[in-house]
């Protein structure tokens, strides 16, 4: 492995394509009034800031930690209809859930998202019955339009051909129905990214230390930098409060007596090394409402996930033996036990959905999007789904439209003019992308492994070929992170110069995969940092 002795401090002036650095972007944030400054980046800020910025508006979002930081890299990592919703009916909303999941993994982001096939174990003595499991995919199939081909039921001995480690004791069949997938991190930079390209400033790493008010109204936020403690102000004609799980911590500031608007419920993943290559996931119904994943994912196993409410400090949210060991014993009704040996995890995580205030379970609460207005003209919105981020954009961009006194434009009509499935950056075909990187990667750099193509294409799509030229330029960027990741140095200086890298976190766990694979060794986490400060 490199020592990285000759890794480039490349530049971080914008001529040579890099990002402005954060002292530039602090004065930028502080000279200018935004039209709507979006505190929160997490998919629903994000996906607000991009629609808003499209639209013609000045636009600035700040995070107080990285982008997708908190609950939007902790998600089951999947666009999906929402099988469970046919449960309870919910007809319509399965429908407009399957037209997202079509319209982000089809046109907007298709080297972002994979097609994944999902096999629903029936066993006997479980919740469901073989034949209402088959009707309800084939229901379900039938509301995407049979784009992802008719749900159906396969025999027991079909099914473990694609999933090794299928437990097929009792097993009666198996319901098939496709969904997709997605690494919801890169997702959420990739959108950050087109917000920017629209036009929108953003900066993250920079916490709200107390809002500005003019005449009673909320005008703008006071700020400090975490990276270096610089205090700065942006003023803005409106603020939109997405901060999540803090959405309730923010209308505090805003009006000390403010109710609380939202609850919260803890969802909890494993990620394990797998024994066998698996074909599909498998969705295991535990009861009548609550299904568990076992979900093939960045070349590891995904597990999960929990629904419990969760009261304390949203910041303090971690995975306690108690979930680990949930997780395991519902993962064991479908799948084998030495595919759950804790010898092979490599990481958890827990995120914290964001639910409307009011008594029930969590697990069967509605995943709305909740929206408030403050005393002050605040605007919060908290809550959704990673599938209808782009819908949730808009219906924020048409409820501020709405507004009394037009505080962002007199004429929002621009909006309703957009493209309705712009592409985020780097759209192409993912396997064209792969086959160029090999095809090309001979000259004049090191030749590039097939395995570091095919992460490159499926992580970046067209914008693999800054990364290979990088390495081209300099063979230690060539290298691999870590020998058992496909993860090149690259990336670590792509990360830093263009996508907003301040830490080492921000690199291994959500700029690549690292973390999730338990590489993130103390080595590599050092050596990480060096290049970071190299830009400084």
């Amino acid at each position: 492995m490199t020592t990285l002795q000759s890794v480039p401090a490349l530049g971080t002036h914008p001529a040579s394509g890099s990002l402005p650095s954060r002292a530039e972007t602090r004065e930028q944030l502080s000279k200018a009034t935004y039209d709507l400054l979006v505190i929160g980046g997490g998919i629903l800020g994000i996906s607000t800031a991009w629609h808003a910025a499209q639209s013609g508006l000045r636009v600035a979002l700040v995070d107080a930690g990285d982008f997708a930081g908190a609950t939007s890299s902790a998600s089951s990592k999947l666009l999906h209809g929402g099988l469970r919703y046919l449960q309870t009916g919910a007809v319509k909303l399965v429908a407009e859930n399957h037209f997202e999941r079509r319209a982000v993994s089809r046109q907007v982001a298709p080297h972002l998202a994979n097609p994944l096939t999902f096999y629903l174990p029936v066993y006997k003595g479980g919740p469901h019955g073989a034949a209402k499991l088959g009707a309800g995919v084939f229901a379900y199939s039938a509301l995407s339009a049979f784009g992802d081909g008719v749900g159906h039921v396969i025999s027991p001995a079909r099914a473990q051909r694609d999933v090794p480690e299928l437990r097929t004791d009792n097993l009666k069949a198996v319901a098939v129905y496709g969904d997709d997938q997605m690494n919801d991190a890169r997702m959420a930079l990739m959108t950050v990214r087109a917000a920017v390209d629209a036009g929108a400033v953003v900066l993250n790493h920079a916490a709200v230390t107390g809002l500005r008010f003019t005449k009673g109204r909320v005008t703008g936020a006071e700020l400090e930098d975490r990276q270096d403690g610089t205090e700065f102000g942006v003023d803005a004609r409106l603020v939109l409060n997405a901060t999540g799980p803090w959405v309730d911590h923010l209308r505090k500031l805003e009006d000390p007596n403010s109710a609380p608007s939202i609850r919260l419920s803890k969802g909890a993943h494993l990620v394990l090394k797998r024994t066998r290559p698996w074909k599909a996931a498998l969705a295991t119904p535990i009861d009548k409402y609550r299904i568990t994943f076992a979900l093939p994912w960045e070349d590891m196993l995904l597990l999960g996930t929990t629904d419990e409410e969760y009261e304390g400090d949203p910041a303090d949210v971690a995975v306690t033996e108690k979930d680990t060991a949930q997780i395991l014993d519902e993962a064991a009704f479908s799948v084998r036990d030495q595919q759950l040996s804790r010898d092979l995890i490599t990481y958890s995580f827990a995120g914290l959905r964001v639910l409307p205030g009011g008594p029930g379970n969590t697990s069967k609460a509605k995943r709305e999007t909740v929206v408030t207005e403050g005393r002050g003209g605040m605007l919060s919105v908290a809550g959704g789904k990673w599938t209808t981020f782009r819908h949730i954009g808009r219906t924020v961009m048409n409820k501020l439209a709405e507004l009394p006194g037009h505080p962002l434009a007199e004429d929002m009509e621009p909006m309703a003019r957009l493209p309705k499935k712009v592409p985020l950056p780097g759209i192409a075909n993912p396997n064209a992308v792969a086959h160029r990187l090999l095809v090309d990667g001979g000259t004049p750099g090191p030749r590039m492994s097939a395995d570091t193509a095919r992460h490159l294409a499926t992580h970046y799509g067209s914008l693999s070929f800054d990364i290979a030229r990088l390495a081209n330029e300099n063979p230690a960027l060539a290298e691999r992170i870590h020998p058992d990741a496909p993860e090149i140095w690259a990336q670590v200086v792509y990360a830093r110069d263009r996508e907003w890298a301040e830490t080492a976190d921000d690199v291994l766990r959500r700029r690549t995969t690292l973390t999730i694979r338990g590489l993130a060794t103390d080595d590599v986490r050092a050596k990480v940092e060096d290049v970071l400060a190299d830009g400084r």
